[in-house]
């Protein structure tokens, strides 16, 4: 009596297995993802890094100084958004190969202040967005 139960069990655990893959084999067909899947997972993206701040975090500069910062992992640099104190800045990027050069001006409204630079990064999944910055002292002309 126990082997029709066990075989009744192993075939339903059967069909449910097939339902699930072909289920999978058809929702990955519908693009819009880097690997041509339905979504974007942490595993179809590289996080977004930024490095090399400069000036330096803390250094003192003129208003409506240049800043510039480096960004692996993005596709295109209108995903990179910059403010500093709340102000959308402007910016110019430079694809390098394996990253792309940003670059921007303060705002020369900003005098005799201590300024964020802040950065993010924006993307389709919140997996592949970043976010990061640093501080600046800016002098009174």
């Amino acid at each position: 009596m126990i082997k029709p139960r066990l075989l009744v069990l192993m075939l339903g655990i059967a069909v449910f297995n097939i339902n699930l893959a072909h289920a999978s084999e058809h929702h990955s067909g519908h693009g819009g993802g880097a690997m041509g899947g339905g979504g974007v997972t942490a595993a179809t993206c590289g996080k977004p890094r930024l490095s090399k701040f400069l000036p330096p975090h803390l250094a003192t500069v003129a208003p409506g100084s240049t800043f510039s910062f480096l960004v692996f992992n993005i596709n295109k640099p209108d995903q990179v958004e910059v403010t500093v104190k709340g102000i959308v800045v402007e910016t110019e990027a430079e694809f390098k190969d394996t990253f792309y050069k940003i670059s921007g001006k303060l705002p020369a409204s900003l005098v005799n202040t201590a300024a964020r630079v802040n950065i993010r990064v924006r993307a389709k999944s919140p997996h592949c967005e970043a976010e990061d910055g640093w501080l600046l002292k800016i002098a009174d002309k």
